[in-house]
């Protein structure tokens, strides 16, 4: 399903997101009829559309809506670091232990210290890291990878939005080409987000993400496990929109 929402009272500050629509698939070409099937006076009345990584929503976008600024989400920026990050520390744990993880191999112990931000680990957790990543020469792939996650982090946390942005462009240039050999998944990141540069960067001025449009995911996923699932498509879609789409007071009320 390709899960459309209306992000407008989120960002005027009148209320939360609601659910617009619902449609069967996930390709470019689904997006572009449901856009299609709209007048243009709704195309013209978008100015922003927030979205996760694909690049068939992005295309049909700007088809579509030309006018529109594309914002990536910062989430799904920051969880295809995570990743890469991820992708780094099994294959430097193959070469340098020749086996997948044990509960007792340096990088297989700090997994999930990896992932958590530096300013939230205790100090036992910090000593560990260090421990970790000296532990081999090897681990230095690993620990760099480590810092341009935790950079990007910081750039979307920065209370300055503005410095913020400059934060994240300073580390997109700097992984997008160049980088010493043996850095393979924080090159391949670099050149996936450096082509999408102007959707990253562009939360930075709007603000928009797509973090409502995750909860109303959540909202569904729930309806649907109640209802022990849907049979028929028409009413699942149905039921979501009276759930998540401000349809119920509006029904109740007549």
């Amino acid at each position: 399903m390709t899960v459309l929402i209306d992000l407008t009272p989120v960002v005027d500050g009148t209320g939360p997101a609601r659910l617009l629509d619902m449609i069967t698939g996930r390709s470019k070409q689904v997006l572009k009829d449901w856009m299609n099937s709209r007048g243009q006076r709704f195309r013209d009345r978008i100015t922003v559309v927030a979205m996760d990584g694909f690049a068939g929503y992005r295309t049909a976008t700007g088809e579509e809506l030309p006018r529109a600024r594309i914002v990536m989400d910062p989430f799904h920026v920051v969880q295809l670091a995570c990743e890469k990050l991820d992708r780094c520390r099994t294959r430097i744990q193959q070469a340098t232990c020749g086996h997948r993880g044990r509960k007792n191999d340096p990088l297989y112990k700090i997994r999930r210290i990896l992932h958590t931000r530096v300013e939230f680990l205790t100090d036992t957790q910090k000593n560990l890291l260090v421990e970790s990543l000296n532990s081999h020469d090897d681990h230095v792939a690993v620990e760099i990878t480590h810092q341009v996650y935790q950079q990007m982090i910081a750039a979307y946390e920065h209370p300055d939005r503005r410095e913020g942005k400059i934060l994240m462009f300073k580390v997109l240039k700097r992984i997008c080409k160049g980088l010493p050999a043996g850095l393979d998944e924080l090159a391949q990141l670099g050149r996936s987000l450096w082509a999408r540069r102007k959707e990253i960067l562009a939360y930075f001025d709007t603000g928009v993400s797509n973090g409502p449009v995750e909860a109303i995911n959540g909202r569904l996923e729930h309806l649907r496990g109640i209802a022990q699932g849907f049979r028929n498509l028409d009413h699942y879609i149905l039921r979501s929109l009276l759930h998540s789409g401000q349809l119920a007071a509006r029904i109740n009320a007549l």
